[in-house]
């Protein structure tokens, strides 16, 4: 899915216009990426947190020459996907639910007078 369909998306589950979709998106990144680049953490419960990442300086090499090459010390957006992702990705949630649905209920044992 790219950009263009999410927006579509977007609008059509919740009967917003192309532009305005478009709009509310870019608000999202925008302010993600603003949080980010203060190197402050997006935590998004059951979805995941965007975090910034550190990466040391090394040393790689030209894959033509096959000469060394000093990489610069950088930062860089990670993203973690929360548990509640991760389970509707690996379909653990519907088994769950499919597995719960299986079973028949358990009667309470009846009270004595």
């Amino acid at each position: 899915m790219n950009k263009g369909e999410l927006i579509e998306a977007i609008a059509s589950a919740n009967d917003l216009s192309k532009a305005k979709s478009e709009q509310v998106l870019n608000s999202v990144i925008d302010t993600i990426s603003g949080t980010l680049k203060k190197g402050d953490d997006v935590a998004i419960v059951g979805f995941g947190t965007f975090k910034v990442a550190s990466r040391a300086a090394r040393t790689a090499k030209n894959p033509q020459t096959g000469a060394p090459v000093k990489v610069a010390a950088r930062k860089v957006p990670k993203f973690t996907p929360g548990k509640g992702l991760k389970d509707l990705v690996n379909g653990s949630k519907a088994k769950a639910a499919a597995k719960a649905a299986a079973k028949p209920a358990k009667k309470a044992p009846a009270k004595k007078k």
